[in-house]
């Protein structure tokens, strides 16, 4: 089976989960056999890679705006795909694209979508984008062959939103065995004396709430950690500002890490904190589970599916005062931290990229086999259910 994937910035994964995602699942696929090409953004992956764990990878340009570079790379890897390239299947990410698809469907090209969470409801967007994005998310299971999300939370969302089901496809995890320190000590950073941020830096994530709630706890009660916030956002320069600004000398900002240095970041963090408020499965979190760490989380639903009981909660509505609070208490309370780390990785065992993997695989098999959409058959997945199954306590 020959698959295309388009929509993202491309891999090696340089920027969010999205890449990530591709990046786990293309590798496992090619390793089943399958031949998988993915478009890539030339201003994100070097044209000089031509290939990446087993993909083929295909470089288009786009117009570098906000609004623009995902919807017009899209556009010319669709066209490409569908003219040029003629793979078996498509596999679409991003709710936006989902127009697109019918590039691919118009040339015979069963076509999947995976819509993420709803990118509508992201403060970043103005009032148009918001409405363009509000009918592409509506119109994304007639647009493709079949559409999925990586959260129940956000299939019940869009099933109340708009009255179509999708089917679901988690996300998954996996440390490594091994990372080091020398992150750590590039950042003057002690094991266990930080609490630790990562994702992009734009409103919905919430790191102005999770920089302001720190400022509000005394030095005497942070007992000498920092703050560490990992990531930055192309085209959000005004509001990354913002929250540096609001930061005191406790936080630091040491821009984007990947790779070993996230982990080394991830593994040996006090805790980590993602206030979080849009979206469905967030990936950091489940690298935070599977790197052994005590999470503190929004309790936004698509995050208490995520975490069940495996996490601390903080009330959204309530904001930086009840952050403020469950930061203070957790930091002051080294035991209730050990507990919650040792529950976070007996969470983290029940996301696998290989069971996710193979998930995607029977998809897109069954719909390039098929003439149209049809139920999801995930029944004999059983690890993937557990993965997925909504904490009935939260």
């Amino acid at each position: 089976m020959r698959v295309a994937i388009l929509g993202t910035r491309g891999i090696p994964a340089a920027y969010s989960g999205f890449e990530t995602a591709v990046e786990q699942i293309t590798q496992r696929l090619t390793a089943r056999g399958h031949e998988v090409v993915v478009y890539c953004r030339p201003h994100v992956v070097s044209r000089e890679h031509k290939t990446w764990k087993g993909a083929r990878l295909i470089h288009l340009p786009t117009v570098r705006n906000k609004y623009l570079d995902t919807f017009v790379h899209t556009l010319l890897s669709s066209l490409h795909a569908a003219h040029k390239l003629k793979p078996d299947i498509a596999l679409f990410f991003i709710a936006g694209n989902s127009p697109l698809c019918l590039i691919t469907r118009a040339r015979g090209i069963p076509t999947v979508i995976n819509i993420d969470g709803l990118d509508s409801d992201r403060r970043k967007w103005n009032r148009l984008a918001k409405a363009y994005l509000r009918v592409a998310e509506r119109l994304a299971p007639t647009m493709a062959t079949r559409a999925i999300t990586d959260s129940h939370a956000v299939a019940e969302i869009f099933k109340q939103r708009f009255g179509k089901s999708i089917d679901v496809v988690p996300y998954g995890a996996e440390a490594p065995a091994d990372t080091g320190t020398r992150m750590l000590e590039k950042l003057g950073l002690e094991p266990r004396r930080y609490v630790l941020f990562v994702g992009r830096l734009e409103p919905e994530n919430n790191p102005h709430l999770l920089v302001e709630a720190w400022a509000r706890i005394p030095s005497s009660r942070t007992r000498g950690m920092k703050l560490v916030v990992v990531g930055g956002a192309p085209y959000a320069s005004e509001y990354i500002e913002q929250v540096r600004r609001a930061a005191d000398p406790r936080v630091i900002f040491p821009g984007y890490v990947f790779g070993r240095g996230y982990w080394e970041l991830q593994r040996n963090a006090y805790l980590f904190c993602a206030p979080t408020e849009v979206g469905g499965t967030h990936p950091v979190i489940l690298e935070a589970l599977a790197a052994g760490n005590c999470v503190l989380v929004n309790d936004w639903k698509p995050n208490a599916e995520t975490v069940g009981d495996a996490g601390v909660y903080f009330s959204g509505k309530e904001g930086v005062p009840d952050l403020a609070r469950k930061l203070d208490e957790l930091i002051n309370d080294p035991d209730t931290v050990a507990k919650y780390r040792e529950r976070a990785l007996e969470r983290a065992k029940l996301y696998s990229w290989d069971a996710v993997a193979t998930a995607y695989e029977q998809l897109l098999l069954e719909v390039a086999g098929a003439t149209g959409p049809g139920p999801l058959s995930l029944d004999r997945l059983a690890e993937l259910e557990r993965a997925t199954a909504v904490n009935a306590d939260r």
